[in-house]
């Protein structure tokens, strides 16, 4: 008896981010208006049931999985691609090179702020563009990352392999440090005072009763409420870890990072520049700690502090001389400086130290790509144009975006007072839905880097 092969068992399953499918809903739903005013019924039914139906079982099926060994995109945009491209999209996890993750606010509600985040993981020449999905996106997280070595991994992904977890753990987290609702924790804010963090009273660290244990605690749970979007609970608990361990690099760095995001959620400046001092005083307490420095100079380097920057991943490099990561921030504050032969040198020297086939053949790509820049005027001449027209279509797409919600939204309101304006709006939104599916097209074919021509 022939015996069946077993069945793959995927330990994640991911949606894949991709807007290309609620345009060509919207389009095809005013295409069955458009026939259903001229007299095509069939025509207009089955548009509507493409646009309803058809479509969002497409874009059900556009996912990632994650094997254990290799991630794997499935959908009609894989196959498109393995048909017009010869393009496989699959990435074993050895062959991933770069693994990048973005944050968009949803919402804000007191000390609280809802984030969905979103990853691109980048090798081989394959991008997979992943979007939160709740469950399903930290299993992916907890499954993927660790297996990623940390050189492979931005700021934020670090964030999310070392303190994502789920609202149950965070709830008893919460309950056994005993931290009060964001109800409670309103003025959380004049409480993260750096006066008092900094140079708390003896009284107050012996009150606290907090040994290293408990410091630890509250730091890991601190760190766990900033990623969930906590943010006054997480105050709160940065505020008791300093108490006792007011002087520990990582915890004023951990704090940088929330003072940074409370920036950004509450559009303070005040709170952005705290996050700049907090992270220099996380460097002076930093020592010869070369990860500490390499993750508070890629800060600095967000909020624009280059020089700071550059100082400390020198110092990092000093302490740790296999740090790949240390020369590839180098390379990028060089680029943006302007100094592509600093560029060239410090990507080379990420080469030397890559540690495996997968860094190295990312750093000798960048090399390789800016020292034809830096030699070759005609061929950055072309790479600017390309540039140009990104940015042109990357305006293009997010005009088009606001005027197809605005019409449609207006042709909604006046389909029952003037059926001609809102006949003009389905027009407008149709076509804003047309340009904004044209110039996302644009948008990828301008996003590849031009190919060098031969020397011949």
């Amino acid at each position: 008896m022939r015996l069946q092969p077993a069945r793959r068992k995927y330990l994640a399953s991911v949606r894949v981010k991709s807007g290309i499918y609620p345009a060509a809903a919207f389009s095809l739903s005013f295409a069955a208006y458009l026939l259903w005013r001229s007299g095509n019924g069939n025509g207009a039914q089955a548009a509507l049931v493409t646009a309803w139906l058809i479509v969002p079982l497409l874009a059900l099926t556009e996912r990632v999985y994650f094997d254990g060994q290799r991630l794997t995109r499935r959908g009609l945009t894989a196959v498109l691609r393995r048909v017009f491209k010869r393009q496989a999209q699959t990435i074993a996890v050895c062959e991933i090179e770069w693994i990048e993750t973005g944050t968009v606010r949803l919402f804000r509600r007191g000390g609280m702020v809802r984030y969905r985040y979103h990853s691109e993981i980048s090798g081989n020449g394959v991008h997979l563009h992943v979007a939160a999905g709740g469950r399903a996106y930290r299993r992916l997280v907890r499954t993927l990352f660790p297996l990623v070595p940390s050189e492979k991994l931005d700021v934020r992904s670090l964030d999310l392999r070392d303190y994502l977890c789920d609202a149950r753990h965070l709830r008893a987290t919460r309950e056994l440090l005993r931290i009060a609702p964001p109800a409670v924790l309103e003025d959380s804010l004049r409480a993260l005072d750096e006066k008092r963090i900094i140079r708390p009273r003896r009284s107050e660290g012996t009150a606290a009763g907090a040994g290293p244990q408990r410091a630890s605690a509250l730091q890991r749970a601190a760190n766990e409420l900033r990623v969930a979007g906590r943010l006054s609970e997480a105050g709160e608990a940065f505020r008791r870890a300093l108490l006792a361990a007011p002087y520990d690099g990582w915890l004023i760095y951990g704090l940088a990072r929330l003072l940074h995001s409370q920036a950004g959620a509450f559009g303070k400046a005040g709170l952005a520049r705290r996050s700049v001092a907090a992270l220099r005083l996380a460097a002076r307490h930093a020592g010869q700690d070369a990860e500490l420095l390499l993750r508070i100079g890629e800060s600095l380097a967000e909020h624009g502090e280059l020089n700071w920057a550059s100082r400390l991943l020198n110092r990092a490099i000093e302490s740790d001389a296999r740090s790949f990561r240390a020369a590839i921030g180098l390379a990028e504050l060089a680029l943006n400086s302007g100094k592509l032969a600093h560029v060239v040198h410090h990507y080379r020297a990420a080469q030397a130290l890559a540690r495996d086939p997968a860094l190295a053949r990312f750093a000798a790509r960048e090399a390789d790509y800016y020292l034809r820049l830096s030699a070759d005027d005609d061929y950055l001449d072309a790479e600017l144009r390309r540039l140009g027209w990104l940015q042109n279509t990357q305006r293009a797409r997010h005009l088009a975006a606001r005027v197809g919600i605005a019409s449609g939204v207006f042709a909604l309101g006046a389909t029952a007072w003037n059926p001609s304006l809102a006949a003009a709006g389905w027009a407008l939104a149709s076509s804003s839905a047309v340009v904004w599916m044209s110039v996302s097209l644009a948008g990828k074919f301008f996003a590849e880097r031009s190919k060098a021509r031969s020397a011949d």
